[in-house]
């Protein structure tokens, strides 16, 4: 099985919610790019997030928040970084 590009705008949708603090949300405006409109409402669906258009991780999407930004430091290079 393959990360299809659908999960991979949500993995990287993920990596833009702080987790240094709860209190700092995300917020998909309606021009943003409609991968990421659909990455966000996906999440939603999943209850990782909070809001249809962002808002704050749930419980489940802070565990998967941090479990993406994992993996993104295990495998980049140091090129990349």
């Amino acid at each position: 099985m393959r990360y299809h590009p659908d999960l991979l705008n949500e993995l990287n949708f993920l990596l833009n919610f702080n987790l240094d603090t709860t209190q700092q949300g995300v917020k998909v405006h309606k021009n943003a790019e409609p991968a990421t409109i659909a990455a966000a409402k996906s999440l939603y669906e999943k209850g990782l997030i909070t809001m249809e258009d962002g808002g704050y991780l749930t419980d489940l999407g802070r565990e998967a928040s941090e479990h993406a930004q994992a993996l993104l430091t295990l495998l980049r290079t140091p090129e990349t970084a």
